[in-house]
């Protein structure tokens, strides 16, 4: 959650492009960003493999009207709709785009090419058929940015009392993602998106770095059992409410014009 999802850029910048406020061109270098290359298989009317600008068209050809991010964990299918088999798919990339107007969905498949340091990341987005349905747990952009504070605040107080944060770092990103609404930047988010959701996924974003930083601090202060299950307990739920704030800012282009 450190890093931009594939999923959300491809919703984003995909989203700017059917809004009118970017070139196809433009949407897919911002969507390929550092990788190699971007192709789309199984793109309806096409036989083979074809590249994002001729993917995005044909897409907006088939009905395409928005995109929509999905970020599924184990026991938690955030932003599906089925049918079972995609829904596979997208939980073991742990990601997935589905379109609006368009019975659609598109999962990553990455391949890492080269030796260490010069690795070269392609990518293949599958796109199959998706439930005209609508997608599990996705809040509005409103209760996102409470839950978001709401969870911080709670988790925040389990880890300083077991000494998990108190090392420096954590807790100062903690701090960091309290004052995110005043700091968040307009370029966290494609053209198009309402100030609210470049917030949202901002506050998100940095509520993820807490929580990778916790679990990345060892045991701290947490020498029991019991200590290290309630370090997980506190940061399960808060790492949950990341994620559906993720998919909501990601959507809230999608969600405003429906």
């Amino acid at each position: 959650m450190l890093t931009e999802p594939r999923s959300g850029m491809l919703a984003a910048w995909g989203n700017a492009l059917l809004g009118g406020f970017v070139s196809p061109d433009d949407a897919a270098t911002a969507i390929v960003g550092d990788d190699t290359v971007h192709r789309v298989t199984g793109v309806p009317g096409e036989d083979g493999p074809v590249g994002l600008t001729l993917a995005l068209g044909r897409l907006r050809a088939l009905g395409a009207t928005g995109f929509r991010v999905a970020l599924p964990a184990p026991g938690h299918p955030l932003g599906l709709s089925g049918p079972p088999e995609f829904n596979a798919r997208a939980l073991e990339a742990e990601e997935a785009v589905v379109c609006t107007g368009a019975a659609l969905g598109l999962v990553p498949e990455i391949e890492e090419i080269g030796p260490r340091g010069d690795v070269r990341v392609e990518v293949t987005w599958v796109c199959s058929a998706v439930r005209d349905a609508p997608p599990a747990d996705v809040p509005s952009l409103g209760e996102a940015e409470r839950e978001l504070a709401e969870a911080l605040r709670d988790a925040t107080a389990v880890l300083a009392k077991l000494d998990v944060a108190g090392s420096g770092p954590v807790a100062e990103a903690a701090i960091d993602a309290y004052r995110a609404r005043s700091e968040a930047s307009a370029e966290v988010l494609a053209p198009g998106y309402p100030a609210r959701a470049v917030r949202v996924l901002e506050m998100a974003r940095r509520v993820g770095l807490v929580v990778s930083l916790a679990y990345g601090n060892g045991h701290g202060g947490a020498v029991s059992a019991s200590e290290m299950w309630a370090r997980g307990e506190a940061l399960r739920p808060v790492e949950r409410v990341a994620r559906r704030a993720m998919v909501a800012a990601y959507g809230a282009v999608v969600e405003r014009t429906a």
